[in-house]
């Protein structure tokens, strides 16, 4: 998500007392639903810190010190066959689902725990900021609710918020499923944000229907409430959704389409298949043609039939008035497997009719160079909301009058399939995984688009400038640090800025094919599972056959941040001997750049490599065949916290 760091409250701080002991009384009744946390006693075999939990799983094997999946690796998994309803302008939603969730694990779970996302619209519930009336719904309604086929009473407490237990009639043992049936309803949000009404014909279905939290081999439940803040953790499934919808409706998500013959009249079908495999823009719908009502089959309620598999999400916009683009891109040169591209819009958006080619360039180049893995989907869609978010094969971005800057964003957000969804991130603990790749892809394609000099200034002033000036102690918490222990900047910094930062000076100390090469033994290793930053770091050293313990420690786990000083410099044989102090702690790159007394300069890059031996102080030599008038150092996207101290010039006589 590029555009809306939300501003994130400490909410116990805030509470009444009785709010307080509500909050604390329902954490308490979720922990009691958790298995007792087994002995973490394993040694730490490198250098990095491990809270227990982590240390926990190289204990019973479920991580490898090397970085890949223990042999006892495991995740859970279930499957969703549901029917959701919309009938714009009527404002509630409903669906039914059938779950067979299976427990690989090796424990007996007595109830599980549930993710009522939209609860978040529940005056009172805990979010991470204000909320206006239009934000503000009852929430979920559970109407129905069977386990196994038995009817199971199930009470709409008014003051569950996003996170809920469901029981179970009996435990569910280890390498058990259990099946469930759920009819549930809610009031759309008049006002939008990652879901909700876009305008009285115009809704965006996302994080809509009840769903099983996480259970995994480090944390258990997943039962950090949803905040509107941080984001989301879910576990790969299989879908099978149908989206009812009055005749006339478009309907766009993630998945195929399984009966666009049933759905589109034949000419619009004409055109939608062969966007499928057209390399131009292909208008599937234009305004004329839905004034015409020339797009959409079939009178009453239509329904839209998707399905997709081992994937962490179901995403979904309804419009009756949304013109739509498609057009497909190649994404693996190898088999020349295509990707469909498609974009759905008011057609009065400008930048939008550009939104199909801003999204094939971005899946042609993110395929092909950063990160360099074949689009692992087969379709994106980019529809006019006003997010700036990502789902799984699904963009919802506001419109820009700047196309440059509306390219920015999508090419974020599509970045985004990698990380998080591809690879399977705790977006909500662990976003250093997820917005912090997003955001090295964001710098590396926009380097392509525009230069290198205007990807820079881009990326300072969105991802570096809010923290290298920003003191706060908050700005200085190690990136490693879990995101629900994060407020506001620290979070967005943490998760953005400053793990992106990271990922290029480790670019830079690697070289672009050593640091490719581990990134994608990385995701071979961890694509389609749940890896946590341990398995990243392991993995690269054990890829590059380095141990960069050092480095990880000094820019993930310490509370450091850039400020390099010259402490001096001296004539050497061939040169000159540049003593730098590391002051913040961050073991950046860094340009030495000299100017001559004829006032030519010269620059002379050093890498992260320089503070390996000794990470407060380094000397480097710079070879010089000139008079030296001084030497200055520049540090392009690596900005320095205090410049005072960045210039050298030799004594005058």
């Amino acid at each position: 998500m590029v555009g809306h760091l939300v501003a994130w409250i400490v909410y116990l701080s805030t509470m009444t007392p009785n709010r307080t002991a509500l909050v604390l009384a329902g954490a308490l009744s979720l922990a009691a639903a958790l298995p007792a946390p087994a002995d973490a006693q394993a040694p730490t075999a490198a250098g990095l810190y491990q809270p227990r939990t982590i240390r926990a799983t190289y204990r019973k094997g479920t991580r490898s010190m090397d970085g890949r999946p223990g042999p006892t690796y495991w995740q859970n998994h279930a499957s969703y066959r549901m029917t959701v309803t919309a009938l714009p302008p009527d404002r509630i939603v409903r669906g039914t689902e059938e779950i067979t969730y299976h427990n690989n694990s090796p424990d007996t779970l007595k109830s599980l725990i549930a993710r009522l996302m939209v609860n978040i619209h529940k005056p009172g519930a805990p979010r991470a900021g204000t909320a206006s009336a239009d934000y503000l719904t009852d929430g979920v309604h559970i109407d129905a609710y069977t386990v196994d086929g038995r009817a199971v009473a199930f009470v709409n407490n008014p003051q569950t918020s996003t996170i809920a237990r469901w029981p179970l009639a009996t435990p569910l043992l280890p390498r058990d499923s259990v099946h469930l049936s759920i009819e549930w309803h809610y009031e759309i949000s008049k006002e939008a944000g990652r879901e909700g009404m876009l305008d009285a014909t115009t809704y965006y279905l996302a994080y809509f229907y009840p769903r099983v939290a996480v259970y995994d081999d480090y944390n258990g439940w997943d039962t950090m409430p949803f905040l509107d803040a941080q984001e989301f953790y879910n576990d790969f499934n299989d879908y099978d959704v149908t989206v009812r919808v009055p005749a006339g409706y478009g309907v766009w998500g993630t998945g195929t389409l399984t009966n666009a013959g049933d759905v589109l009249q034949p000419a619009a079908l004409q055109r939608y298949t062969a966007s499928l495999t057209a390399d131009t823009v292909i208008h599937v719908a234009t305004a004329a043609d839905l004034k015409a009502r020339r797009v959409y089959a079939g009178t009453g309620v239509t329904a839209w039939h998707f399905t997709a598999r081992n994937i962490t999400d179901m995403t979904f916009n309804v419009s009756d008035h949304y013109v739509w683009d498609a057009s497909s891109v190649v994404v693996d040169t190898a088999t020349g497997r295509r990707a469909s591209v498609q974009s759905a819009f008011n057609d009065d958006a400008a930048d939008f009719h550009h939104m199909v080619s801003f999204g094939r360039h971005s899946l042609d180049w993110l395929s092909r160079n950063w990160p360099g893995v074949p689009y692992p989907f087969e379709k994106t869609t980019i529809v006019q909301g006003g997010a700036d978010m990502e789902y799984p094969m699904m963009v919802n971005d506001g419109s820009n009058a700047d196309t440059v800057f509306s390219r920015f964003v999508v090419e974020h957000e599509i970045a985004h399939t990698w990380f998080p969804f591809y690879m399977g991130i705790n977006e909500s603990r662990y976003a250093m995984m997820d917005e912090g790749w997003a955001t090295t892809f964001e710098y590396l394609i926009g380097t392509a688009d525009l230069g290198a000099k205007r990807a820079t200034d881009f990326y300072k002033q969105f991802r570096v400038e809010g923290w290298i000036n920003d003191p706060s102690p908050l700005e200085d918490l190690p990136i490693v640090t879990p995101e629900d222990g994060l407020t506001a900047g620290a979070w967005g910094n943490n998760a953005y800025g400053k793990a992106s930062l990271g990922y290029l000076a480790l670019k830079d100390l690697l070289g672009d094919a050593l640091f490719k090469s581990s990134l994608h033994e990385f995701m071979a290793r961890w694509n389609g599972k749940h890896p946590i930053p341990w398995d990243y770091f392991y993995t690269v050293n054990d890829a590059t056959k380095r141990n960069l313990d050092w480095f990880w420690n000094a820019w993930y786990f310490s509370n450091g941040y850039i400020d390099f000083a010259i402490a001096d410099a001296k004539k050497a044989s061939g040169g000159y001997a540049v003593t730098l102090d590391n002051l913040g702690g961050f073991p950046a790159p860094v340009d030495l750049v000299v100017t001559y007394a004829d006032s030519t300069t010269e620059t002379f890059h050093q890498t992260p490599g320089i503070w390996e031996q000794n990470l407060k102080r380094a000397t480097v030599r710079i070879p010089v065949k000139k008079t030296v008038a001084g030497i200055a150092m520049e540090h392009s996207i690596w900005m320095d916290a205090d410049t005072t101290n960045d210039h050298w010039a030799p004594p005058k006589r």
